[in-house]
């Protein structure tokens, strides 16, 4: 399958519902923006993921319909061969999302004055989740290092944590700063919440987007510690760009939290998979391996001309290079702006729709969000834009 892919090409989104162009008046108060914030790609979804699903849109009947046979074979397999863990079968289920599987862990698994520990700056529904299910939040911010990046805060970890802190939020790899996580610290974070009997739910749904040879590595694999507590959520929405196609599954090692987990879904009818997402799921990973590799290439050469523009242009921009996905973390303490000013530069002066840092952190300030799964012509407009922005409010 030596298909060439084209991730030049320019497709309207405006009018079709998505989420990143057509709710921009609502949420940036003006909709002539470019939109470089919610996580899905610019790029075309591939063909042989569309060829699937019309092949079974030629069949006009949409009934009631069981799982097809080769569906957790399919998943499985990719799982083994990409990140060398073996899944078995009777580990994983369907869920109809990340974020509602986060949700129904709350509910199925936690008391009502249970605590839920995020790790900051991180994806927002993480806080949003357990607040809406009137769970405390307890906050252990990563350690910024030297360089930009971050690490784990262990020590503040052991403060934080008391025993009414049920539930571990992980991202892995982790959103908005695109760390994939060291096996030393998800062993070590293993030890830690299974000696407290802690569940961690590892968002692993960035999984397949390691960058610059970085390899993932699953949560649940690390240790035995870590299998016995742990519930995985992945997708191929990210990497295959079907995010409106609901496709995740939860993977759950130990048998006594899938007895309470899986039971909870069953009871509910929460693991019974939609038409499509099987017949999706399944293209996206017979078939996908080769575009893979492409768009990852593709996002990388963005990343890099990111970081060489930025560098040469507007230096007082730090982007911190992701080791996974299509998500670049702007360093925009630099610039010396409040948030409201940051956010008036970008949205307002630049026309540009980022995630601001205030979303992730609720300190975190002086930090965007940018999503650079975009053809690089619209990532040269955008950068150009906010640079002349930027020299204007100086010369102003």
């Amino acid at each position: 399958n030596s298909m060439k892919y084209d991730f030049d090409k320019i497709i309207e989104r405006r009018g079709t519902g998505a989420i990143k162009t057509d709710i921009l008046k609502e949420r940036y108060g003006r909709d002539d923006l470019t939109a470089l914030w919610v996580a899905d790609m610019d790029f075309e979804t591939p063909g042989f993921i569309t060829d699937a699903l019309k092949k079974r849109l030629e069949h006009s009947l949409y009934g009631y319909t069981a799982e097809p046979e080769e569906y957790w074979p399919t998943v499985m397999k990719w799982i083994k061969d990409h990140h060398q863990w073996e899944v078995k079968r009777e580990w994983i289920t369907y869920i109809p999302g990340i974020v509602k599987g986060i949700g129904m862990v709350i509910n199925a698994m936690l008391e009502k004055d249970d605590k839920v520990i995020i790790q900051p700056p991180v994806y927002h529904p993480f806080r949003l989740i357990p607040q809406g299910n009137r769970r405390e939040v307890v906050y252990n911010p990563l350690h910024e290092n030297e360089d930009g990046s971050y690490s784990m805060d262990f020590d503040n970890l052991e403060a934080v944590c008391d025993d009414k802190c049920r539930l571990l939020i992980l991202s892995n790899p982790h959103n908005p700063a695109g760390i994939v996580w060291p096996r030393e610290t998800l062993e070590r974070l293993a030890s830690f919440c299974h000696k407290r009997g802690m569940i961690v739910i590892s968002d692993e749904i960035h999984s397949d987007m390691a960058l610059y040879g970085n390899k993932h590595i699953p949560f649940a694999s690390v240790s035995p510690e870590a299998a016995a507590c742990s519930i995985t959520f992945g997708a191929p929405s990210k990497t295959f760009n079907i995010a409106g196609i609901v496709s995740s599954y939860a993977i759950v090692p130990s048998a006594e939290l899938r007895e309470r987990f899986f039971g909870w879904l069953h009871a509910n009818e929460m693991n019974a998979a939609p038409l499509f997402s099987p017949i999706a799921t399944i293209a996206a990973f017979r078939d996908g391996e080769e575009w893979r590799q492409q768009m990852l290439k593709y996002v990388e050469g963005n990343i890099d001309w990111l970081c060489g523009f930025c560098a040469e242009n507007i230096p007082q921009i730090r982007p911190l290079k992701p080791q996974a996905s299509f998500l670049v973390w702007l360093d925009c303490r630099s610039l010396g702006l409040g948030h409201d000013e940051l956010v008036d530069l970008f949205v307002n002066k630049a026309r540009l729709a980022l995630n601001d840092g205030e979303t992730f952190n609720p300190d975190g300030q002086g930090f965007m969000r940018l999503n650079v799964a975009v053809p690089r012509s619209v990532l040269r407009e955008a950068m150009e834009s906010l640079c002349e922005a930027y020299s204007l409010t100086l010369r102003s």
